[in-house]
């Protein structure tokens, strides 16, 4: 669609655009229960200074994965860890991520969740 374009839309088309909200949740390896929200294009786990989501765990690197946002979803990226990444039990350098998969990061499993919302539609205000 051209910029500054118009579409047309059909009667009965659904037209409210919907809203994705993904987070981690810590399932195994201490303080189960808590929750992450994946709310930027990348957010890296590890339990050095300077992360996004810090775990306590000494088989956790520094900077041990980030979860990056992509045009389908989040993948899940090793970066250079010494114990590696898991998803769903298999180790991985790269995958992609599917509501209810399991990551395994040192001794802590997070569960990777995605909740489909609607949104409001934007209202703009005209003088």
């Amino acid at each position: 669609m051209r910029e500054n374009a118009t579409r047309k839309v059909s009667r009965g088309e659904r037209t409210e655009p919907q809203m994705r909200r993904a987070s981690l949740v810590i399932v195994e390896g201490g303080a189960e229960g808590s929750e992450f929200e994946l709310d930027r294009e990348s957010c890296v786990v590890g339990r050095g200074p300077g992360v996004d989501l810090a775990l306590e765990d000494t088989a956790i690197s520094r900077q041990h994965a980030a979860f990056e946002l992509t045009a389908g979803g989040h993948r899940v990226r090793d970066l250079g860890s010494t114990n590696g990444v898991r998803v769903n039990g298999a180790p991985v350098d790269v995958a992609d991520l599917k509501h209810g998969d399991r990551v395994g990061l040192g001794e802590h499993v997070l569960q990777y969740l995605v909740e489909t919302r609607e949104r409001a539609p934007r209202a703009f205000q005209v003088d």
